[in-house]
């Protein structure tokens, strides 16, 4: 398979150029919805209060701050039901589990339990699709509008890239749409990988 991207660059835009643009297209979507494709497995979220007490090695208590979230998580994802449209992702893992990895996988669970569908996939089903590079980090939004995300070294996110190429953004959303169709459910994954896994840095 040739460069998922098939070589485009979009248009870099800035982090704060970047959450207006993704706020005003979000609310906007149609058919096929929204697909969100994570590859990565290790990231650092600054600024994200449950991140935060994981990176302090609280477990506990980012698990804790997780399910305070719930509430707005549920009330994310009426509003998106309301607006006629569905938010689904795919989430490629690796293992062994990163530690960040099994924090996200946490609160994936609750955007799954939310209405936010994820599915998990493992790496030897992309790995012919990565002949020399690992796969973006992209979403599209409807047929219109697709990101991705740019991360700088250290895993925190840097800008992002907008492609508006109608032809380009189907091929993606399919592309991600068979991973998904293909993929697990993240509830049994997680109860059969994740659940039974000691806190991160602990035996």
């Amino acid at each position: 398979m040739r460069d998922l991207l098939d070589g485009a660059e979009g248009e870099r835009l800035e982090l704060d150029a970047y959450y207006a643009d993704f706020e005003k297209n979000f609310w906007k979507i149609i058919e096929p919805g929204f697909w969100k494709l994570e590859r990565q497995q290790s990231f650092k979220e600054p600024g994200y209060d449950s991140w935060e007490a994981f990176a302090k090695g609280e477990w506990n208590e980012s698990l804790r701050l997780l399910d305070a979230g719930r509430a707005d998580m549920l009330a994310y994802h009426r509003r998106v039901g309301e607006h006629g449209f569905a938010a689904r992702r795919v989430r490629v893992v690796e293992e062994p589990i990163t530690a960040y990895l099994q924090w996200e996988l946490y609160a994936l669970r609750i955007r799954d339990q939310c209405g936010g569908s994820v599915r998990v996939v493992g790496p030897d089903q992309v790995s012919e699709f990565e002949h020399d590079a690992a796969l973006p980090e992209i979403y599209t939004l409807g047929s219109t509008v697709m990101y991705q995300a740019i991360y700088d070294d250290d895993g925190v996110l840097e800008s992002a890239r907008r492609f508006v190429d109608r032809s380009l953004i189907f091929r993606c959303q399919r592309f991600i749409q068979n991973l998904y169709d293909a993929g697990e459910p993240l509830e049994t994954f997680f109860a059969s990988h994740v659940a039974t896994l000691p806190p991160p840095g602990q035996p």
